[in-house]
């Protein structure tokens, strides 16, 4: 019985918005599975691993409806395998399901559909809240890279999703520095903050384009449904208390620093080709419109650079993370950049006149 007939692109696009849910190893077999559900000319494509859901559908041509699962990878690899041109042909054989192409044919068991575990969408959504996708991909660029992963404490292994009033705010933090960023709704929406999980971060960054297209988020005590034109997220939120990012961004820093964010990105990049390869520690030395930039190692090797900067403070000889560093200045697409400082053991401040929300705060490192 023929299931599905569709271009190559156009499934392997809807492949591509689902697998990466897939786990590569679980205990339950069917997980690795994807769901396919035909009703009427809509096809919907489904996966899970029990904490995060992606669905998206697409349309085929009319036939008789039904439900199966089939390994989620090997069929985006066969249909990715396969030529831009090709039609690709899928038909159920017994127990299995034949995909075919022109002279191509790749037999894949299924499992049943009725034991496809699904994320219900749950009661207490809040109300939806609209804004632009390419606004929603931005936020996300300029805290995903500051998220734990795998640390002890679980609610670091995520971002926090703040909305208050007409503001949507995000914050990541590893305990060794904190992303913010913030941006202004056009309608007001009830207080709600939720700590969302790491993975559903990076999924949903792979999904939204740089578009005017409307994303759509519905959030609630323990879920968050994310909806974009026909693809949705359902995802569980992280239960746990999100350390006090307003305390942790420093205020009324006495040291500013003015740089072209190029020269300071390149300068760091050289020096850290010396760096100590487990600690990364580099030496920013102040002094009146110099950056002197310095990283030494464990063989007694060294690099020094310096730069023309616009700085008036008095002298400062501060350590940091120099991959910290690259990274806040790697999310900036300005060209100027503000480093805030106090002295020696306080926290450094990154700004940028052109992403007026954004706030990066990197921890001091003794070297």
């Amino acid at each position: 019985m023929l299931l599905v007939q569709s271009e190559r692109n156009t499934l392997l696009a809807s492949l591509t918005a689902v697998v990466g849910v897939v786990e590569r190893r679980h205990t339950l077999p069917i997980l690795s599975n994807l769901l396919l559900e035909k009703k009427g000319s809509k096809l919907t494509l489904l996966a899970t691993d029990l904490e995060l859901q992606v669905s998206t559908q697409l349309d085929v041509q009319a036939g008789e409806d039904f439900a199966i699962t089939i390994a989620a990878r090997k069929l985006f690899d066969i249909v990715r395998a396969l030529p831009d041109s090709a039609k690709v042909k899928l038909d159920s054989k017994d127990s299995q399901v034949v995909v075919s192409a022109g002279k191509s044919r790749f037999t894949l068991q299924t499992l049943p559909a009725a034991d496809f575990p699904r994320v219900e969408t749950g009661a207490g959504l809040g109300e939806a809240i609209s804004l632009p996708q390419k606004t929603l991909k931005r936020l996300l660029q300029l805290v995903q890279f500051a998220m734990a992963s795998q640390d002890i404490r679980y609610y670091l292994n995520g971002m926090l999703l703040v909305l208050d009033g007409k503001q949507l705010r995000v914050v990541a933090t590893d305990g060794h520095r904190l992303s913010y960023a913030e941006t202004q709704l056009e309608t007001e929406a009830e207080a709600r903050e939720v700590i969302i999980p790491r993975k559903t971060v990076v999924e949903l960054s792979k999904l939204l384009g740089d578009v005017d297209d409307p994303v759509e988020l519905r959030i609630g005590t323990n879920q968050v449904t994310i909806t974009l034109p026909g693809t949705e997220l359902v995802t569980k939120v992280v239960d746990g208390k999100f350390p006090d990012y307003q305390r942790v961004i420093p205020a009324n820093q006495p040291r500013h620093l003015k740089a072209n964010r190029q020269s300071v990105m390149q300068a760091l990049q050289r020096a850290a080709i010396l760096s100590n390869e487990k600690f990364r520690g580099v030496r920013l030395v102040m002094s009146e419109n110099t950056l002197g930039i310095v990283c030494n190692n464990n063989e007694q090797e060294e690099a020094a650079d310096e730069i023309e900067v616009s700085y008036n403070g008095d002298p400062l000889d501060v350590g940091f993370n120099v991959t910290y560093l690259l990274d806040g200045l790697g999310a900036v697409n300005t060209d100027e950049i503000t480093l805030s400082l106090g002295d020696a053991n306080s926290s450094m401040l990154l700004t940028s006149e052109g992403e007026a929300g954004f706030k990066y705060v990197v921890m001091p490192m003794r070297i």
